[in-house]
């Protein structure tokens, strides 16, 4: 049998990670070895960004929720207490928007919320 050389499957190969690493600084942006490098990394920076970044977004939706909540006498933990036994099955993302984009509806879920626990 022949001897199978991996010419066009490796150049494509090579050529996928250095497009990778363009705009990387330095010979890992340019050197293949470095190159495979960097790009593992920056595939796992990307992982641990992607999660970061629902967190962040968690992070602002209660945010804007504590914010809209005491303008109307109300804590967040309490009003996000009396929306469960209230059965108001909106995510905190959902109940942001409502209170940024529709302030009576919001209103009328605070109440709904504060009945709910008193």
């Amino acid at each position: 049998m022949p001897r199978v050389r991996k010419g066009a499957a490796r150049h494509r190969a090579k050529k996928r990670i250095l497009k990778a690493v363009k705009g990387h600084r330095g010979p890992a942006g340019r050197q293949y070895r470095l190159a495979k490098e960097a790009v593992m990394r920056a595939d796992v920076y990307a992982r641990i960004g992607r999660k970061l970044r629902k967190r962040d977004f968690r992070g602002l939706w209660i945010i804007r929720l504590s914010a809209a909540c005491r303008q109307r006498g109300i804590r967040y933990s309490r009003f996000i207490n009396g929306c469960k036994k209230a059965n108001i099955q909106l995510n905190r993302k959902m109940l942001s928007e409502i209170a940024i984009a529709d302030p009576t509806g919001f209103d009328a879920i605070v109440e709904a919320a504060k009945a709910a626990i008193a």
